[in-house]
């Protein structure tokens, strides 16, 4: 039964929903262009999750059909890609694609249509300032707060050992600046003096100019907002001016499998804001790891953990509320559900605030001889190895 021939939902008893005919899901997703990368990781995690809900039945009895776009990494165009998902389509639910920079403009035509709106990889604090009412961010902290526990870490080191200069080299992107700028702002007030602040356009390829300002400031520590390309370029470049900091930290590009092999033997010791770990042992996180694998091949990544997330939070609330249609009383209540509930995700619990920010925080991962490791919070059931610092030279 498609979606046009389900009755509206003034016609329907409060809470049923009809039993036949798939749950349409539609989503856009960079596949191609600046964040084509990370955009494949959340696809394959949406569609490991689809895999897992259709096993069990569905939702509500139905079987999950994923709709796909590719937006290029064009906001634009991913602007047209919900309109149509949402017109023409008729999908009964959106989910989010990857980066700030295309949720904005996504959440904004989700919201104009009264649609839940959860998205994965938008966190930068200029997503939480659009007056959305649906849309909810399925990781464990936003942008500005992903590298808390590496500021107190630092913050809390002994006079002699705590840094004194730091350099900031970002994206211009929301997330990625509000990963390096959050950090910059807690150890600026904790009196680390600020170096060197480079902020750069997502077309950027040559690295070198960056990195020799970089180089001239002589900063103890090293802080990248970045994505994949731009992370592995700035490593490169750094590693070639013999720039040395006691510690290096980037956004994003570490977490991902191939990182090592892109920077060589200059991955020693990075670290790297993460919100899940493959031995976490959460709630479905053991079936994630396994079916990557089984279906793509290699490790399982952050990424693929976030999609993974957003289908078990919406799953979670689709249960609850027993509906799965695109009305407005669906949706309002799908929507109140995520505002009062906490869910059990790969990533550990999520609750989320009035403008739909998660409330918990990210770990820190680090390169600790060769292998990735869990470092920060210390204490933590999560915690594999003490943080590496200073750093091995690169």
């Amino acid at each position: 039964m498609s979606i046009s021939a389900c009755a509206k939902a003034e016609d329907q008893p409060s809470g049923q929903a009809p039993t036949t005919g798939p749950v349409k899901i539609g989503i856009s997703l960079p596949l191609t262009g600046d964040f084509a990368e990370p955009g494949k990781g959340i696809q394959e995690g949406y569609k490991i999750w689809a895999e897992h809900v259709n096993a069990k039945g569905g939702l509500l009895g139905r079987k999950v059909e994923l709709i796909f776009r590719d937006d290029a990494s064009d906001p634009n165009r991913v602007t047209s890609d919900y309109e149509s998902l949402i017109t023409q389509d008729k999908v009964n639910l959106v989910f989010g694609p990857f980066s700030s920079r295309l949720v904005i403009p996504a959440g904004k035509v989700a919201e104009s249509y009264g649609m839940l709106f959860v998205e994965p990889a938008g966190a930068a604090k200029e997503v939480f300032e659009q007056g959305f009412k649906k849309l909810f961010y399925a990781a464990p902290a936003i942008a500005d707060d992903h590298y808390n526990y590496l500021a107190d870490y630092l913050i809390k080191l002994p006079p002699d050992q705590r840094p004194k200069t730091a350099a900031y080299a970002s994206l211009d992107d929301p997330f990625a600046q509000g990963t390096a700028y959050g950090l910059r702002d807690k150890l600026a007030a904790a009196g680390i003096k600020t170096v060197a602040d480079e902020v750069y356009p997502p077309e950027t390829t040559d690295f070198a100019p960056i990195a020799a300002k970089i180089a001239g400031a002589k900063p103890d520590i090293v802080v990248g907002g970045t994505q994949f390309e731009d992370s592995v370029g700035l490593v490169r470049a750094l590693q070639e001016l013999k720039v040395q900091p006691k510690l290096a930290a980037f956004s994003t590009g570490p977490t991902l499998p191939e990182f090592p092999g892109a920077v060589k033997d200059a991955a020693e010791n990075v670290i790297s804001p993460v919100g899940w770990s493959a031995g976490s042992g959460f709630t479905g996180n053991d079936a994630l790891v396994k079916s990557y694998k089984d279906m793509f091949g290699g490790e399982a990544n952050e990424d693929a953990a976030n999609g993974y997330t957003v289908g078990q939070v919406v799953e979670a609330a689709v249960t609850a509320v027993k509906c799965v249609e695109p009305t407005k009383e669906c949706q309002d209540k799908l929507a109140d559900h995520l505002r009062q509930a906490t869910f059990d995700t790969v990533v550990g619990p999520l609750s989320f605030d009035d403008q739909g920010r998660p409330e918990q925080a990210h770990m820190i991962q680090q390169y600790v001889n060769g292998k990735v490791e869990i470092v920060l919070p210390e204490g933590s059931k999560a915690q594999t190895a003490k943080l590496v610092y200073p750093k091995k030279e690169w």
